[in-house]
């Protein structure tokens, strides 16, 4: 890698998480010599599928496909979602070969067993995509076209988001290592943590067991006037944060070991006393796409049992 390489990072958001993109972008900038463009997408014009069963997931689980097109086709890129930290060098991951292919995931999920037992936590953790290498000069992707895909039936969400299907075989490379997409998971060998567990992450759940190192991160920012504590607070007054997530960052690592379960009692007691709700906005949005589904198979229901109908 040369002096003149920008190592192009690009993290895919929602309202809700946004304040975590800055932190994120501090722990990548401050193990590395490298330069570094960390590209927030939120909000990107996405189309809508026809059939809701084949809707975002998040605000932003298509915006990985959109990386080749904002880079303009050029060069390679990372994609990674807001709710990460980074404690290695990023060249590590930006210089994985590509060795033919067009895209880099994860090879490998460790530690599943004690990870899914997290309140929260899904029963099996998948290979994933959420830190991912793009070669973005040989990858000719459309959000555009990749709905009308699933518009006409040559695929669903699941064979795009978790087989690539829009890729062949030979075009993934499973070579990021799991430590490069630690879930819920941190070691001393832990390059980057993931709190893929949006139930349990640390600016919205009282006694994450490793958010410590986020609330260590943020507060190095505000020590360094590269966060201001009245962007928390805004998040927090709009109900995006939890009411008691300024406690632990300021004061959460002053707390004897002994006392941190009563601590992270009492957070809780604030927040719910607050009215608090966490990612209220993520689980509306929930609500109404699986109520387009609803109506969506009813539909379908309706028009089968009409045209079964008019043939007797």
């Amino acid at each position: 890698m040369s002096n003149d390489d920008v190592i192009r990072v690009y993290v895919g958001t929602d309202r809700s998480q946004l304040l975590a993109v800055p932190v994120l972008e501090h722990s990548i900038k401050r193990h590395t010599s490298a330069k570094v463009e960390v590209v927030p997408m939120l909000d990107l014009p996405v189309p809508r599928p026809k059939d809701p069963r084949n809707g975002q997931r998040t605000g932003f689980s298509f915006s990985r496909f959109c990386i080749p097109k904002l880079a303009g086709y050029k060069g390679r890129a990372i994609y990674m979602d807001a709710d990460m930290l980074v404690f290695k060098d990023i060249r590590e991951l930006w210089e994985i070969p590509f060795d033919g292919a067009k895209i880099v995931i994860q090879k490998e999920v460790k530690f599943e067993d004690v990870t899914t037992q997290k309140i929260g936590a899904p029963k099996k953790r998948k290979k994933q995509c959420a830190v991912m290498l793009l070669d973005c000069e040989r990858l000719d992707w459309e959000i555009e076209k990749i709905v009308a895909g699933m518009d006409d039936g040559s695929y669903d969400y699941e064979q795009l988001m978790y087989d690539m299907c829009i890729l062949d075989e030979s075009d993934v490379k499973y070579g990021v290592p799991f430590e490069w997409n630690s879930l819920e998971h941190w070691d001393p060998e832990t390059s980057l943590i993931h709190y893929t567990d949006v139930y349990t992450q640390p600016w919205t759940e009282c006694g994450n067991k490793f958010g410590y190192l986020w609330f260590n991160e943020v507060r190095n920012m505000l020590a360094q006037r590269k966060l201001d504590e009245a962007a928390i607070k805004k998040d927090i007054d709009l109900g995006y944060f939890r009411p008691s997530l300024l406690r632990d960052i300021k004061y959460r690592h002053l707390i004897p070991s002994f006392l941190l379960d009563l601590w992270d009692k009492n957070n809780a007691s604030i927040d719910k006393m607050s009215g608090y709700i966490k990612h209220k906005a993520v689980y509306e949005a929930k609500r109404i796409r699986q109520q387009a589904i609803k109506d969506f198979e009813a539909k379908g229901c309706a028009e089968n049992a009409s045209t079964s109908h008019s043939l007797t």
